[in-house]
């Protein structure tokens, strides 16, 4: 175990340690500018400054609305494939468990790109199709760019969560789908009261690696917002770090705001462990 606690602390232990002492100064410039920057304590001040902040607060306003859509749709989208893959009328399942994965083969970055030339009017073959078929839909527009963001992060991921599902769902007795078949519960019956309810454990744990994955969105949102410019560049908290650290130099700021988002993260974890764990003993 020791090369794993090894890398752990040089990869995640250390960079904390660092944003926290980051996070206790902030850059000041004397008279006007032409005499640099010096470094100065300033305690708890980028954190409140952070906390005060509209722009970062609007962030995790914006990180809800999309959870509220997306988990919904890839968690559910995911489960749905997996049910269909282990039922008895299945056929090819090796080939539908690659093609559904292939998507997340595609790094983030490239996935982004792709779809925002499949959102781009003039460059897509989607937006040709929809409008012959005399539909318009702007991907970009004010209330349309997050689903656009949705759109981006579901094909990306429900491929990878239907093969965890699809893997809890082969450790379900046969004997138990068997006796249930003999009772006379039909195909979806057998699916909601037994198959979904014995996969419990693994539907909590998807949640909770989807919940900590959301809060941190950045390559979707940063690359759809090039063109849909009302989402501004501290649409997400990720954004907003990134900006404030990249584009404003303010360092302090960025670090507080980092360690308010791992602490987000860490309390979201605990609030959906919890409530997985009461859905398990219910």
């Amino acid at each position: 175990m020791v090369p794993f606690f090894v890398l752990f602390a040089a990869a995640t232990v250390a960079p904390l340690c660092y944003a926290a002492w980051m996070s206790l100064f902030r850059e000041e410039s004397s008279g006007l500018g032409f005499g640099g920057t010096r470094r100065v304590f300033s305690g708890l001040g980028n954190f409140t400054e952070a906390l005060g902040n509209a722009d970062f607060l609007r962030s995790f306003g914006h990180i809800a609305l999309y959870c509220v859509l997306y988990i919904p749709a890839m968690v559910g989208g995911a489960l749905i494939l997996a049910l269909l893959l282990d039922s008895a009328l299945a056929r090819a399942r090796r080939f539908f468990q690659i093609a559904y994965f292939l998507p997340h083969a595609v790094p983030g970055l490239i996935a982004s790109l792709i779809w925002l030339y499949l959102y781009t009017p003039g460059l897509s073959p989607v937006t040709e199709v929809l409008g012959s078929l005399g539909a318009h839909w702007n991907f970009f527009g004010e209330d349309e760019a997050i689903l656009s963001v949705v759109n981006i992060s579901a094909w990306q991921w429900i491929g990878y969560n239907m093969i965890i599902f699809y893997a809890g769902l082969q450790a379900v007795p046969r004997e138990v789908l068997e006796a249930a078949t003999v009772d006379g519960a039909g195909a979806v019956r057998s699916a909601l009261r037994i198959k979904v309810p014995m996969i419990r454990s693994t539907v909590v744990l998807t949640l909770l690696f989807t919940c900590v994955g959301a809060i941190q969105l950045f390559d979707a949102p940063k690359l759809v917002q090039l063109r849909a410019n009302a989402m501004g560049e501290d649409w997400s908290p990720t954004m907003f770090i990134y900006t404030a650290a990249f584009k404003g130099h303010d360092y302090g700021l960025a670090a507080a705001s980092s360690l308010l988002l791992a602490l987000v993260a860490g309390l979201l974890s605990f609030v959906v462990t919890k409530l997985g764990n009461r859905w398990k003993a219910s």
